[in-house]
């Protein structure tokens, strides 16, 4: 790292709780999920994201591998961010984790309820709606769950509340009408947007952190163009390192969801590079322009 360069923080404080700034993402390992879930941990992730949705999370896997490495001492729970979420039945299959004749109210509480049970914690640093049950909008069910979602903040047991898959018309109409404002959105993160320029400009504007997954498998043309692979080339690291570093410089909290150890390294490597000039953000910020 330059001399000139300022370190990028692996933790930051965010409305009260140590929040880091690269997350490992758990969605689609199935069985793997508790040996990558646990490498993870072992290579310096400090902050885990999954779901209570076994159609594309193993959440059971990833609590094992909390246990495992909180034993061995290789963290402890006031140093690790666990994010978790409720996700509506529509996006679930047939292993729900809630009674579906329940109210939405009790459906949120029983999700709750077994995503601690999974993860071997009495409390979540981060719950997250998955996604608004509408395209459009927010309807009743969304309100039903983001107002029981306040009431589990306020108690305690979860320490942060945030929204994934919503449009910036969703997240107006929540951030005018709730209670409690999500501290993390988190959305798959896509070239063409500009990043999603526009959603990252309205967390920015109301205190709220940006989660960006999907930053190389959604933009897989993008990243190949030869712009970013001279910049590349020019700083020594990969592709992956400079989109990564990219995100980290504006601001984002990046998920990788590698299944490739070495990888886990290198991505977080990402934090030691020099950092990115102006010229070379705005020639990644409109890659696809």
């Amino acid at each position: 790292m330059s001399a000139t360069s300022k370190p990028i923080s692996r933790l930051i404080r965010h409305r009260g709780i140590n929040v880091p700034t690269f997350l490992y993402g758990t969605a689609w390992k199935e069985e793997r999920t508790e040996a990558l879930a646990y490498q993870a941990l072992k290579a310096g992730f400090l902050g885990i994201d999954t779901a209570n949705q076994r159609r594309h999370y193993h959440e059971t896997g990833v609590g094992e591998a909390v246990k495992r490495a909180l034993a061995e001492g290789l963290l402890q729970r006031s140093g690790l961010f666990l994010q978790s979420k409720f996700t509506f039945e529509s996006s679930q299959d047939h292993r729900l984790p809630y009674d579906p004749k329940a109210s939405y109210s009790r459906q949120v509480e029983q999700s709750l309820a077994s995503s601690l049970e999974h993860l071997h914690t009495d409390y979540l640093d981060s719950y997250v709606l998955h996604g608004p049950s509408v395209r459009q909008g927010l309807g009743d069910a969304d309100w039903e769950v983001w107002r029981t979602m306040e009431g589990l903040q306020k108690s305690g047991v979860v320490k942060l509340l945030g929204v994934s898959n919503i449009n910036i018309a969703q997240l107006q109409s929540l951030l005018a009408e709730s209670a409690v404002k999500p501290a993390f959105v988190q959305n798959r993160c896509y070239a063409r947007s500009q990043w999603d320029a526009r959603i990252r400009a309205l967390c920015h504007e109301h205190d709220m952190l940006y989660q960006g997954f999907s930053l190389l498998t959604a933009n897989s043309a993008e990243i190949q163009k030869l712009q970013l692979r001279e910049i590349a080339q020019r700083l020594a690291c990969t592709i992956p390192q400079l989109v990564f570093r990219f995100a980290l410089q504006l601001g984002m909290m990046p998920l990788t969801g590698t299944s490739n150890g070495q990888n886990m390294h290198d991505d977080l490597a990402s934090y030691d590079l020099t950092d990115l000039s102006s010229a070379d953000m705005a020639t990644i910020e409109h890659i696809a322009l």
